[in-house]
């Protein structure tokens, strides 16, 4: 199930990223990388981050009712 939340995450973050990117931060650079680019690398790796955090979270949640 953690599996699914990082994967779920990291396509979100990358679509916000993105987005946030390309409309708003087009000159924000990371990794040798600019604009929307940039911001979807640390939108795919931020939402990784968070979505795995979310489902172990979830896991554990329902594993404790059981």
């Amino acid at each position: 199930m953690v599996i699914v939340g990082v994967v779920l995450g990291a396509m979100v973050g990358l679509f916000v990223g993105a987005f946030v990117g390309g409309n708003f931060a087009t000159s924000f650079e990371l990794l040798h990388l600019r604009g929307y680019e940039a911001t979807g690398v640390l939108g795919l790796v931020l939402g990784m981050l968070l979505g795995g955090a979310l489902a172990m979270r979830w896991q554990r949640r329902r594993v404790a009712r059981d």
